[in-house]
This record gives structure tokens, sequence and C-alpha cells, in this order.
């Protein structure tokens, strides 16, 4: 039990009707889950207005409402505390209602538009054989030490994000990793907390369906930059276009990895096979298993956040030696007849040209290209024919397939995406809306030493339709269309 008067800590207040120093049990911004002597805070969101739910809220023993507006029917009995944002009051709550968690343990945030879970999880795994204590707040999967706790978002809501983080610092984490997505801040789920440094990767197009605009997008990851504290280190690409536009506005120690120029931390391929990649980091080469280019950087930033936390460059290469690819992504496996199958997460246009980039550069040459794509449903549109044309440009033979087509007809976003294919490109394009059979025709149609690449879902193990998730794996359906045809 906390008083609400001390939940209250930092949140600007415009208006209180009621007793602030009330006993509060647990706060709520789903109204069906408060409890008695329960605090809810109504949030304006996307889908639904919290503010509709207040008197239900009251019903199911909430005793103090967080809201932007007053209702019209005010309960003398309840205590009504008027902000200007509650999604930003609630994060300031739930950080004071579980003891300022982050303050607890070192906090690091990874943002960027790919390659965030490849690298919080890297981080996490690294510290592990390391010897450290850490958590993980990843698309994947979350973890306290080594339990495993189910992820359903980038970055959970705010009361979930401090509870997390508070099981973390009880049991004895020092390090927490963890993915920030830019709706987590627009959405105000990580304000408050504390962060030791934060991680950029890179900026493409993406998530313009929410962001409306690309430099909304980029304002969105920059602001997690700019609130960054000046005790704190930011580390960013600087061989990406707007790697120091990140960091113009922070007061965190600024710091840049690169493979092509001049930076904190240097790093260079000299080698990159479907085994792995063979690289000079900081004047000292080592082998790694991860796969490409494009995973190149993501260890670039990896050791330089290694390096500002303090540990030694020799335990630290030594222990990136050792690291596994991150399941879905560039996830392979070869038939008996000799064919390679790819499953990659890449569901963005400079994700699916860097996977079939390291696929050409990596490959012989003489091999064919099959690519299966589609783009998921409810998601931004304008992504559509760019995924297309880029698969249809770098493949010999690409199909076009669902992914998540959630709430929309499969047929109208496989329309969206040919959008984007030329009268030529066409004829080396197949439109198989059913992702199982899709998959199935790849494999048919590849002879020995072809490589297929099934793009967009990496590490799902469902495909969600009409609402309903069905159990579906890409990495399954390869294998057994590969026994099939065997």
């Amino acid at each position: 039990m906390k008083l609400l008067s001390d939940l209250l800590y930092k949140v600007r207040l415009e208006k209180v009707s009621g007793n602030t120093h009330l006993a509060i049990s647990e706060i709520e911004f789903d109204s069906r889950k408060i409890v008695n002597f329960g605090c809810f805070v109504a949030i304006k969101g996307t889908e639904s207005d919290g503010h509709l739910f207040i008197s239900k809220a009251i019903e199911n023993g909430a005793i103090a409402v967080i809201c932007e507006t007053f209702p019209e029917k005010i309960n003398e009995n309840i205590t009504y505390v008027k902000v200007k944002d509650s999604s930003s009051a609630l994060a300031i709550m739930a950080c004071n209602f579980y003891d300022d968690p982050s303050r607890k343990i070192k906090l690091i945030g990874i943002t960027g538009t790919n390659g965030k879970t490849t690298t919080a999880t890297l981080l996490y795994q690294l510290f592990i054989s390391l010897g450290k204590k850490c958590g993980l707040i990843s698309t994947v999967r979350n973890y306290i030490n080594t339990q495993e706790i189910k992820a359903t978002h980038t970055t959970p809501d705010s009361l979930s994000l401090n509870k997390l983080l508070a099981e973390m610092a009880e049991n004895g984490c020092t390090y927490c990793f963890m993915e920030v997505s830019s709706h987590a801040v627009v959405q105000k789920r990580t304000e408050g907390l504390h962060f030791t440094g934060g991680g950029f990767t890179n900026i493409t197009h993406d998530h313009l369906d929410y962001h409306k605009t690309f430099e909304n997008y980029l304002g969105a990851k920059k602001e997690f930059f700019d609130v960054l504290p000046s005790s704190a280190f930011a580390l960013s690409n600087k061989d990406d276009r707007n790697g120091q536009v990140m960091l113009q506005n922070t007061k965190a120690e600024k710091k840049y990895y690169s493979l092509t120029s001049i930076a904190d931390f240097k790093g260079k391929v000299i080698e990159s096979s479907f085994s792995g990649l063979l690289m000079n980091i900081d004047n000292i080469e080592v082998w790694l298993k991860l796969i490409g280019n494009f995973n190149a950087n993501n260890i670039m930033l990896i050791y330089g956040i290694a390096m500002l936390l303090g540990e030694n460059n020799t335990n630290v290469l030594t222990a990136l030696s050792n690291l596994n690819p991150v399941d879905g992504r560039f996830q392979f496996l070869k038939s008996d007849s000799g064919t390679t199958g790819i499953v990659d997460y890449a569901h963005t246009p400079d994700a699916l040209q860097n996977v079939l980039n390291t696929i050409r550069q990596i490959s012989g040459g003489k091999e064919k290209v099959i690519t299966v794509v589609g783009c998921g449903g409810d998601r931004d549109k304008s992504k559509r024919p760019l995924m297309a044309n880029i698969a249809c440009s770098m493949s010999d033979k690409v199909i076009l397939t669902s992914d998540n087509p959630r709430s929309e007809e499969p047929v109208e976003i496989l329309n969206e995406m040919q959008k984007g294919i030329d009268a030529v490109s066409l004829k080396k394009a197949l439109i198989i809306a059913d992702r199982r059979e899709a998959i199935k025709t790849a494999c048919m149609l590849a002879q020995s030493g072809d490589i297929i690449l099934v793009a967009g879902k990496g590490h799902e193990k469902y495909q969600e339709i009409k609402g309903e998730k069905f159990p579906f794996d890409d990495l399954e359906e390869i294998k057994n269309a590969f026994k099939n045809i065997n």
C-alpha cells in the first residue's frame, strides 16, 4: 500500500477534488482489473478512452481516479485528480509505486528501426556469460536473470515495465537491456525511468501508419536521447545518415561506432560467409557466429556499450565469439538436396534489402534466390509496394504471400504490394495468399544450391487472422517442405 500523495510525487497536477492522503493498494489503467482501494488512471488510447470507464472502475473498487477531464457527476467519496497527460502521470506513478526501480540497476535502452532485438538480446547473453546478473526486455522474450517472462509488446506498458524492473532488482540483477520502441516513447511508457545509457542502431521506413510522417518517426526515436541525463552515455551509429542527428540535443556523453569511418569504436568486416563473420574490432581480429554486414553493425554497438560499462575488451570479444544468433534472425537450414532455407524477421524495406544483400554477398553467385514475403495488415501501408519492389529487384523468383493479415483481407494487401512491381519484374512473381502453400511452392521450385528466403515473421510462432492467432512457424514449415520433397 502506498499513499496517493506519494504516488503523485513529480506528477503535474491541474486540479484535485478530495483527499490525497489515501492508502492505495494498486494502480490500474484497465477498469476491469481494478481491486478494492485501487487507483484508476483514465487514458485516452488509440482504440478506446479510459474516461468512459471511470464509473465502472469505481464500481470495481477504485477510490481514486486520475484523469484529464473530470466526469460530469462527481462522487464525493472518491478522490479525483486532473492532469494534463494521463499516460505521463501513469508512468511517473508506476515509478513511485515500485520505488523507482530503474535507479537500482543499470538500465540500457536500445532504439532504432532494425537490430533492436538482436542487440538487446546479445547484450543480455554477453553479460550473463561474463558472470553478471541481468534482465532483458525485448520483442521476443523477457528475462529476469535466467527466468523467462512472456513478452507481449516491444516495450511493455509503464506499469508492467516498472514491475519487471522491480523484480529484476529484487533478484539481484545489476543490468537490464531493453528495446525502446518509438510507440513507447510517444505513449510515455518510458517516462520517469533512469537510463544509464542508450544505443541507436539505424532508422529507416517503418510505422508510418502510426507516426504519419518520417519526421515524426525520427523525432520519436530522437526524443529518447533528448531526455537522457548528463550522467548517461549515448552511443550512435555513425554509418547511418541520421546517426549524428539522433544525438544533437542529448545531455548524455556522446559516442559513435562505425564500420566505415573514424569513430570511438571502429570495426571492419574481413570475411563474411554462411558460417559467420571475421571482423577487426579496435585492431583485434575476432570470429563471430552472426551472419551479414548488418549484424556487424549490431556487434559494434554491443561492443561499444560493453566498453562504456567498463568491461575488459579481451573478455568481451572472447565472449562475443561464442554467442549464437537470435531466433528468427537469419536462421538457416539445408535440405538433403543442398537447398538453403533462411528465415528472417525482415519486415521493413531496409531490413529486407540488407538480408538480400547479405545473401548475394556470401553466396557463390550461381545460386538462384527465391524470396517469400508478405506485409502485415493494419500496419504501415506505404511500405507494401516498396517491399515487393525490393524483393523482385534482388531475387530470381518472388512469391508474394500473407504475413499477419490481422483484420485486413490478404488479397487487398497483396494488391497493394503488386503496385511496386513493374511489368517486367511481375513475370518472376507468383501470388499465393496461403503462406504455407507459398513456402511449399518455393521449396518445390528450388534446385540444389538455391537459396530460399522466407521474410517478415522470423521468431513468431503464429499467424494472426481476423483477431485470432493460429500456430505457424516459418522454420518448421520449411523443414516440413524439405522432408516431403526429399
